[in-house]
């Protein structure tokens, strides 16, 4: 693997473009947008205080930098880079900004939730949402584009409200049979929202667009539930993360579990496992001579390879703290490969901060504190 040199960077604000073309990374109050080819500088932005949060929009022509301290928003735009966007939310604050799957609406939900705006950036026209629900996600969009589900909390009960994105009308508006509705996602297709409750109730409710109360899954009772819920790109499971450290996965047809996975830190069940070794050559070796080294070139050239590792082997585990709140347990992460085929999860105490499939479906991304893995599957073999 060959390597970049050292860019800086502010809060992990770094992401690549929709398209794959751009890298824009935050440093402070200043926007650096770099050609991922070259790495070279294309456009370099300057806001008006230390951005919080940044984003694409989806088809790579502007960028939103929030910045929740001031209730700021500023849009940049990479086609004109003298034309820019200020959005000021005033005294009522600012918690979350983000695109709408159009790239044309921002919407900003602004302090204790009191309520959404939707900001147009083609005719300037502002829209308002009451009630939104302060909770792990509350906002989602369906893969088309077309309709948002949003949670919402008034009169102590849950409900989900339908939008259509076009011009934001209501559609549906049901109350959901959850104590303390914690999050919603819409399949792939577009046909069914899926619901869950808090942790301390484990409740997934399936819905239908009309609202429709499809099916309920509950695995078991008295004790910490749902922490993760994630669909299939084929809409056909859903799986869901709890707090027991196991996955179940549920099928499109009954909403039965047909199976499910469990975490264990010794690994003794599967034939073959990959450890990543590093090797840093030693100035003046045969990997490294002393002829070959540049200014431009680091001493510190590090070298990976991934080895089989004899079974049973040992997981590194970070025991929870049980005396800290939102203790580092149960499955927080889940990702299907985009054909279906593969589910990569992430347990509480494994060190891994993040992990998402590449677009072929055939490699792993994992993201470390101090590392950055990508794993093949080798797609030959039954067994990975």
């Amino acid at each position: 693997m060959n390597f970049s040199e050292v860019f800086k960077q502010t809060n992990q604000l770094c992401k690549v473009s929709p398209d794959g073309k751009y890298l824009a990374t935050c440093v402070q109050y200043r926007l650096v947008v770099r050609d991922v080819s070259t790495l070279q500088i294309l456009q370099l932005y300057t806001c008006l205080d230390q951005v919080s949060h940044m984003e694409w929009s989806s088809d790579s022509l502007f960028i939103l930098c929030a910045m929740y301290n001031r209730g700021l928003v500023q849009v940049w735009s990479l086609e004109q880079p003298d034309w820019h966007c200020k959005i000021d939310e005033g005294s009522i604050g600012l918690v979350s900004s983000r695109w709408s799957p159009d790239g044309r609406h921002i919407l900003n939900t602004t302090e204790f939730h009191l309520r959404v705006t939707v900001w147009s950036l083609c005719t300037k026209a502002v829209s308002y949402i009451k009630y939104p629900k302060a909770c792990q996600k509350g906002i989602d969009f369906s893969r088309d584009g077309r309709y948002m589900a949003l949670a919402e909390r008034r009169d102590c009960k849950d409900y989900v409200c339908v939008f259509v994105c076009d011009d934001w009308h209501l559609l549906r508006h049901f109350e959901t049979e959850t104590q303390d509705l914690a999050g919603l996602e819409w399949s792939p297709n577009g046909c069914v929202l899926a619901v869950w409750d808090s942790c301390l109730e484990y409740m997934v409710l399936l819905y239908s667009l009309d609202g429709r109360l499809l099916s309920t899954y509950s695995a078991y009772e008295w004790s910490l539930g749902v922490k993760s819920v994630s669909w299939s790109p084929s809409s056909q499971f859903l799986a869901i993360g709890s707090y027991d450290e196991k996955v179940r996965i549920l099928n499109h047809i009954t909403w039965k579990k047909i199976t499910q996975f469990e975490h264990p830190a010794i690994i003794d069940n599967t034939k073959t496992v990959y450890k990543e070794a590093e090797k840093r050559p030693g100035v003046g070796s045969d990997e490294m001579p002393l002829h070959n080294i540049t200014m431009g070139a680091t001493l510190f050239n590090t070298q990976s390879k991934y080895e089989i590792c004899p079974l049973p082997v040992q997981i590194p585990v970070v025991k929870p703290d049980p005396d800290r709140a939102s203790p580092k347990i149960g499955i927080s992460v889940l990702a299907f490969s985009s054909d279906s085929r593969y589910l990569a999860t992430k347990n509480g105490g494994f060190q891994v901060q993040s992990l998402n499939w590449h677009c072929s479906g055939d490699s792993l991304i994992l993201l470390g504190k101090e590392q950055l893995c990508l794993c093949y599957m080798d797609t030959d073999q039954e067994d990975k």
